[in-house]
């Protein structure tokens, strides 16, 4: 059932600062230039609203001005590019919507497999850490390969499918920053630090209190940002 606060005015986005499924969404959100309430959700004591307006009590989750609950951070993004789309994140140079969808399966399918048991591998009793490491670098090296004829995913100007990957990317970097950064992956590592260093990731990491029913909105969105 959706939060009934949401149902006039802006999008609900509920939301949590450093959760790469999150950081997607929002990046669409900034990028289409959709202003919603942002709601920072505490993963620990989540907001009764979040859990009510949630059927997976995970972030994103958006809940439209008219109601309807989108409960996947894809979702997100696809729904805040249809609405509006100026930098043409879902037609790239190089390819199809469809390529797109295929790449970001793989991340989001066998590659966060092996992401979330190196990174979390004592709630794995099975999970090997340097196997589960060396498993998901394989899908980063074929990242590197394709970004060695274009300086993105799919051609010469960032898609969808770059910023539905880089937060996973970035997630990944920081299990071992050091070992990271020392693999021969140049042109991974060029595209994670640029975006790093973007005003664009600026604009997404910014800090939100907590929410609270009662709370004063918190706007995110609108026009843009660069980088």
């Amino acid at each position: 059932m959706a939060d009934i606060g949401s149902m006039s005015a802006l999008p609900v986005l509920y939301s949590f600062r450093r959760c790469p499924y999150a950081m997607r969404a929002r990046l669409a959100v900034l990028a289409s230039a959709t202003p919603v309430e942002l709601r920072e959700i505490v993963l620990r004591d989540k907001a009764p609203e979040f859990l009510a307006a949630s059927p997976s009590a995970t972030v994103p989750c958006l809940v439209t001005g008219e109601g309807e609950v989108v409960d996947e951070s894809l979702d997100i993004m696809l729904w805040a590019l249809r609405r509006h789309d100026p930098e043409r994140w879902l037609a790239p140079d190089a390819a199809a919507l469809q390529d797109m969808l295929a790449l970001i399966g793989e991340i989001d399918g066998p590659f966060k497999l092996h992401l979330d048991r190196y990174k979390y591998d004592t709630r794995y009793p099975d999970a090997v850490r340097e196997q589960e490491r060396a498993g998901a670098s394989r899908y980063l090296m074929a990242l590197n390969d394709r970004l060695a004829a274009m300086p993105w995913l799919f051609g010469s100007r960032p898609s969808l499918a770059d910023y539905a990957i880089l937060p996973f990317v970035r997630q990944f970097a920081n299990t071992d920053r050091a070992w990271f950064d020392e693999q021969d992956w140049p042109n991974l590592l060029r595209l994670l630090q640029d975006f790093e260093a973007s005003d664009r990731f600026a604009a997404i990491m910014v800090k939100f209190e907590r929410w609270q029913a009662g709370a004063v909105p918190a706007v995110f969105g609108g026009p843009p940002a660069g980088g």
